[in-house]
């Protein structure tokens, strides 16, 4: 790829549909993983006496007995999915509706996306939950490690698409 292609590319509203694009998703998703799993399972306890516990919450959404279910499925979720939904869905729309935004700020917005879904969408819609889990400690650690999560996957997304 040009120089000046990559400039265009760049500019593009979407990404292109190529398999290095696949590529950058699962590399900013492993980053961004492993960015919320140090937040989430190292630090957090020192604010809120435990772990964030994401498996809990597809056990209760999904019904499952299986905790390793439950971890793969937030694995594979936070890996491949999530960082495309940065991709195809919480960029393009930043850069049509707030095109003057940095990309830092539109990934710590799609941390904040991603708290929404999971504390108000899955845990209270799907698992029965209080919304925000009733904002009890653990809901403003969780919002720390989803804004560390939307920020890393699109630093990493910038990242590999200026290589």
């Amino acid at each position: 790829m040009t120089a000046a292609q990559a400039h265009a590319g760049a500019r593009a509203l979407f990404p292109p549909l190529v398999v290095s694009t696949l590529i950058t998703a699962i590399i900013a998703g492993i980053a961004a993983d492993i960015a919320w799993e140090i937040w989430a399972r190292f630090l957090t306890p020192f604010w809120v006496g435990g772990p964030l516990e994401p498996a809990a919450l597809v056990q209760g959404v999904f019904g499952l007995s299986s905790r390793f279910a439950a971890e793969l499925i937030h694995l594979v979720v936070g890996v491949v999915f999530y960082p495309l939904g940065y991709m195809f869905i919480a960029r393009p729309l930043a850069r049509v509706a707030t095109p003057f935004l940095p990309w830092w700020i539109v990934g710590l917005g799609f941390g904040v996306g991603l708290w929404v879904f999971a504390l108000y969408i899955m845990a209270h819609f799907f698992a029965g939950q209080p919304p925000f889990l009733g904002f009890i400690p653990l809901t403003w650690a969780s919002l720390v490690g989803h804004l560390i999560f939307g920020l890393v996957c699109a630093a990493t997304v910038r990242w590999r698409e200026r290589m």
